[in-house]
C-alpha cells in the first residue's frame, strides 16, 4: 500500500497498460470464486439486522463529537471510562462501501500462498457484495460505482473495477455519508498512525468501519535466508541482506506490532479488525465480516480474527 498522503511514481504506459490487462483477466476468475464461496456461506444465514430508528435494541458503540447527548446511555458508560450510545434496529435497506486496495504491494504471492493478495481481496470483496446485494443492501465501491441495490451488485463492481484507475493507498470518503458502513480490504503495511490520521476522521463522523488486513505468509513468517534481495514494489527502493536470517527476529516483532498497534487503535474507535492469511479459506474473512455486519461477535479460529 503506498504511504498515505504520498504518491508513488507513475509506472510507464506500457507497464500501465500491462497491469491493467492482468486486473482485468484476473476479474472473471476472482467473480467465479466469489459467487461460489457466497453460495456456500449464505446457506445458513438468514439475514441481517439494521442499525437505525427502532423499537429494539441494537448495540452500543462509542459516542462520536458533535452527537447530542441526549442518546449517551449514562449507565453503560459508566462501566469504563469510554462515552457509549444505545443504538436500535431499523427494518430499511443500508448502504455499505466496499473497498479493495489494488496497489502493487498486493500483488505479492510467495510459495507459501495459495493465490496472491490482490486475488484474494477481490474475492472477499466481490463475495461480501454478492451477500449483501441478496438481502437488499445499497453497495457501493468510493470513487469507483456509486451506490445502488440491485441483485448484480457484485458483477456491476467487477465490472467498474476493470476500469478503475490504478491508484494506491486509502479511497477518498468525502461521498460517504454517516449510518454506512465501510469495508476496507488490503494489506495496510503503512504504519498504524500514519493509517489512523486518514481513519480516524472517518469515525468521528459516525461512519461504522470494518478492516480487513490480507497477508500472505512469508510476510509474517520471513522463511529468507543467506544473500536476499528485496524489493519494495512501491517505490522499487531495493535492500539486499547478506544474511537474511539474522533480522528475522527484528522483522517479525516490528510486523507484528505493526498489526496489533492498528488493530488496538481501530477497536478504540469501535471498529472491527480482522487478519486474513492467503493459505487460508476466503470463506474464513468472509464469515468474519459478515458475523460484523450482523452485528454479532466473530468467533476466533485459525484465520486470524482480532
Amino acid at each position: 500500500m503506498a504511504s498515505i498522503g504520498q504518491t508513488v511514481n507513475p509506472t510507464s504506459g506500457s507497464d500501465a497498460l500491462s497491469r491493467a490487462r492482468q486486473r482485468a483477466a484476473l476479474m472473471p476468475d476472482c467473480l467465479v470464486e466469489a459467487k461460489r464461496i457466497a453460495n456456500t456461506v449464505i446457506a445458513g444465514w438468514h439475514g441481517r439486522r439494521k442499525r437505525g430508528i427502532g423499537e429494539n435494541f441494537w448495540q452500543f458503540r462509542p459516542y462520536a463529537e458533535g452527537e447530542s447527548l441526549s442518546r449517551i446511555d449514562w449507565r453503560r458508560s459508566a462501566r469504563d471510562d469510554h462515552t457509549y450510545v444505545r443504538e436500535r434496529e431499523w427494518e430499511a435497506a443500508h448502504t455499505i462501501w466496499l473497498w479493495c486496495d489494488m496497489s502493487p504491494s498486493m500483488m505479492y504471492k510467495s510459495s507459501y500462498g495459495s493465490v496472491s493478495k490482490e486475488s484474494r481481496a477481490l474475492v472477499v470483496m466481490l463475495a461480501l457484495a454478492e451477500i449483501l446485494a441478496r438481502s437488499g443492501e445499497r453497495i457501493g465501491c468510493p470513487g469507483i460505482m456509486e451506490p445502488a441495490s440491485t441483485r448484480n451488485a457484485a458483477e456491476r463492481l467487477a465490472a467498474a473495477l476493470v476500469h478503475a484507475p490504478l491508484t494506491g493507498g486509502l479511497p477518498e470518503t468525502g461521498m460517504i455519508r454517516g449510518w454506512s458502513d465501510l469495508v476496507l480490504i488490503g494489506d495496510f503495511l503503512d504504519d498504524a498512525p500514519a493509517i489512523m490520521e486518514r481513519l480516524g476522521p472517518l469515525a468521528r463522523r459516525g461512519l461504522h468501519g470494518h478492516v480487513v488486513e490480507i497477508s500472505d505468509p512469508a510476510e509474517e513468517i520471513f522463511p529468507y535466508s543467506g544473500r536476499t534481495e528485496f524489493t519494495d514494489p512501491e517505490t522499487g527502493t531495493k535492500l539486499i541482506s547478506g544474511r537474511a536470517e539474522h533480522i528475522r527476529e527484528a522483522y517479525r516483532s516490528a510486523y507484528l506490532a505493526r498489526r496489533e498497534s492498528l488493530g488496538q487503535s481501530l477497536r478504540h474507535l469501535g471498529w472491527t479488525f480482522t487478519t486474513h492469511r492467503t493459505d487460508h479459506l476466503a470463506s474464513e474473512a468472509l464469515v468474519a465480516v459478515h458475523m460484523y455486519l450482523s452485528g454479532m461477535p466473530a468467533k476466533a479460529t485459525h484465520g486470524g480474527l482480532l
